[in-house]
């Protein structure tokens, strides 16, 4: 059974706007802080990539994608900047992210902007990094050039890779399913040769050729009383 097409086939099938919306959302949610230790955005992104098999269905999931992101992005920021380095104290950040919010700090203070294009492709630093940059006060004007540059490059990336994986996965389970059946085939040939051998030997051991005429044994000659 081709589970692997069935599935993506599915997935095909569903009404493109409901899938791109919940692409999108997921993407929005992980990148903004606190919902993107729960919300599997970039998974959900690999998921709906897949279904990205013409220009116009690439280039709407991209430009979705890319504008979750970079809202997103803008959110942790504009939270950053309202509760400023409380953040770090939080039971949210010190449970799943203190070193980590304490790296982007660091980057951001050394590579400024860099750092926020740069942490888009980094797991956990792609959440802190946003709220960090506004808590340490780095110029809006500066944030959302470097995010959205980041956002544009990481959504091609994961989407060209969510569909190329799409299409690999259906050309391995085609190849393996016909290597199954050609190695099924030659099974089943040599379990039946050896059958139809075993019973061709059973059949001669039980009905072997009688004796001819010449080898039967003479009978004792009879003599007189």
């Amino acid at each position: 059974m081709a589970l692997v097409t069935d599935i993506l086939d599915w997935l095909q099938a569903l009404p493109q706007p409901g899938l791109v919306a919940a692409a999108g959302g997921l993407v929005l949610a992980e990148c903004t802080i606190g919902l993107g230790f729960i919300a599997p955005g970039e998974s959900g992104l690999l998921i709906a990539a897949t279904t990205a098999t013409s220009v116009p269905r690439f280039l709407t999931l991209w430009a979705v994608v890319t504008v979750c992101a970079a809202l997103g992005d803008s959110i942790g920021y504009a939270l950053g900047r309202k509760f400023g380095p409380r953040l770090r104290e939080t039971k949210l950040i010190r449970k799943y992210g203190l070193d980590a919010w304490d790296k982007a700090t660091g980057v951001l203070e050394r590579r400024g902007a860099w750092a926020v294009f740069f942490a888009r492709f980094l797991p956990v630093l792609r959440t802190l990094t946003p709220a960090a940059a506004g808590a340490s006060n780095l110029p809006f004007r500066k944030f959302l050039p470097a995010t959205a540059a980041g956002a544009f490059c990481w959504s091609l990336v994961h989407i060209s890779l969510g569909a190329a994986l799409g299409e690999a996965a259906k050309q391995v389970e085609s190849a393996m399913n016909t290597g199954f059946l050609v190695v099924a085939a030659l099974v089943i040939g040599v379990l039946v040769f050896f059958l139809l051998r075993m019973k061709k030997r059973k059949a001669l051991g039980i009905t072997g050729p009688a004796a001819s005429p010449d080898e039967q044994p003479e009978e004792p000659a009879r003599t007189g009383n």
